[in-house]
């Protein structure tokens, strides 16, 4: 016959449980089941990622996570700052909570560089051509999103995207090696500058696409099409299947293809695509292209339905920090997806949903009892100290699917002839370089409307890939 607990061990226990002595209590906190369910999740995860971020602190730097780890400040490169911007743009638009969006403006502000193409003195010398891209694309984001412009005398969304373009679009970063293509780093003395990889190409190749549907300007489409065409010529996009690899070296005109595959390469092509199949009115080849990277996704990176980092999470501590914050941007591309190429929601909104239930599961530990680690198919919290990072990149990602759920309540994208009200300039980025070929004519409508650390792991074996660090 069981006896019930003296005072003094119930005590005991109490005292045991508040010092973190005992296992925490597993039950799920988050609900998702209904959109007020969903809302309030979202909120308590877009609350709990902001503790991450010291930006808005007097004497930090507005716009960054804690970093860069190069330089023993943090766990994180000055990209994710970027990509955290974006994500709370898209949390801003799908729940209505404008909590945020005065951080999200002073911070997206104050790391566009003097010359408003996202190319800040602080990070200009050790910048990757990925970097930048990231925060052309929040900066393309909050345009698309009608995120409220910033103040006249300062940058304007549109045109901060439209800078990033111009600079990269420009002939001083493209050359004849490999046929083409961006390098992963601008600086020739950067280490990486010899290597040409997917997602400095997939983020030139995004941008033209979305630029080119808010805009209407046919010279933005014909450099998504160049970009899409090289990336397909030598081999990062498989023809074969659609497995979409990292990149080459140009010692080897780019033969000696790594095919290392990660989640946000191919969500960021099939997230261009989409933008080029609404803009080309539904022409092929882009939805054929749509529906084979939809089929490579669910076969590599959502077995069982739920987002997988192939080539690390199979071991806990073998993903990097950057690594971490992937499955969010999957789960924000792909649901856009589904509003510009409508026939792609039953494809994904399932695994998407399934995909969030599994996330917020694990959402159990650290002293909140909320905290969301990395490992969403396992079902159970595991720190992230286990990967040596804070756990922003985790958070971060667990928020996207979570609100990202809304998608089917939200507007989708917005052009200048559908309600954008972000100003534009086509001459934006010039003064950091000449930049591109001169594009053609923008009407009114436009201005109304509209030195890292690298390790390479080469190898023929199935574990064998490669992680190119972000960069700082």
């Amino acid at each position: 016959m069981a006896t019930s607990m003296g005072s003094g061990a119930r005590w005991l226990t109490v005292v045991l449980a508040a010092s973190g002595l005992l296992p925490a209590a597993q039950a799920q906190y988050y609900k998702i089941g209904t959109p007020a369910e969903i809302r309030e999740s979202a909120r308590t995860l877009a609350y709990d990622l902001m503790l991450f971020y010291k930006g808005n602190q007097s004497g930090e730097i507005p716009g960054i996570l804690p970093g860069p780890p190069t330089e023993h400040k943090g766990d994180y490169y000055w990209w994710e700052g970027g990509a955290m911007m974006g994500t709370y743009i898209d949390y801003w638009h799908l729940t209505g909570d404008d909590s945020y969006n005065a951080v999200v403006t002073q911070g997206m502000l104050h790391q566009t560089g003097p010359n408003h193409d996202y190319m800040p003195p602080n990070h200009t010398a050790s910048l990757g051509n990925d970097d930048q891209g990231f925060w052309g694309m929040s900066a393309m984001l909050a345009a698309e999103n009608k995120f409220p412009d910033p103040p006249e005398d300062k940058a304007q969304w549109l045109a901060l995207a439209q800078g990033v373009f111009n600079t990269q679009a420009h002939p001083d970063r493209h050359d004849g090696t490999c046929n083409g293509g961006l390098r992963w780093q601008v600086p020739p003395t950067n280490m990486g500058y010899n290597y040409k990889n997917t997602i400095a190409n997939a983020c030139l190749f995004n941008l033209g696409a979305r630029l080119a549907r808010y805009t209407l300007n046919e010279t933005y489409a014909k450099w998504a099409d160049k970009q899409w065409d090289w990336m397909y010529g030598v081999g990062y996009i498989d023809a074969a299947d659609y497995r979409v690899y990292d990149g080459a070296h140009v010692e080897a005109n780019c033969t000696d293809l790594n095919k290392a595959q990660f989640s946000y390469n191919a969500a960021l092509l099939l997230h261009g695509s989409a933008f080029m199949y609404n803009y080309t009115d539904g022409a092929e080849p882009w939805k054929s292209r749509i529906e084979k990277l939809i089929e490579g996704m669910k076969r590599d990176f959502f077995p069982d339905g739920i987002a997988y980092e192939l080539p690390c999470e199979g071991r806990h501590g073998a993903c990097t920090a950057d690594m971490l914050s992937f499955k969010g941007y999957v789960h924000r591309w792909l649901s856009v997806v589904t509003q510009i190429a409508p026939f792609t929601r039953e494809l994904i909104l399932p695994m998407l949903r399934t995909s969030a239930e599994a996330a917020v599961k694990q959402c159990t530990g650290g002293a909140s009892g909320r905290q969301c680690g990395f490992y969403w198919s396992e079902g159970v919290f595991v720190d992230p100290a286990v990967d040596k990072t804070s756990g922003a990149g985790e958070a971060m990602s667990v928020l996207a699917a979570v609100s990202s759920l809304l998608i089917d309540e939200a507007d989708p994208p917005v052009t200048n002839l559908t309600g954008g009200t972000s100003r534009g300039d086509a001459n934006a980025g010039s003064r950091s370089r000449d930049g591109p070929e001169p594009l053609a004519a923008i009407t009114t409508g436009d201005r109304a409307g509209a030195a890292i650390l690298t390790i390479l792991l080469l190898g023929s074996s199935v574990g064998a890939w490669a992680w190119m660090s972000l960069g700082d």
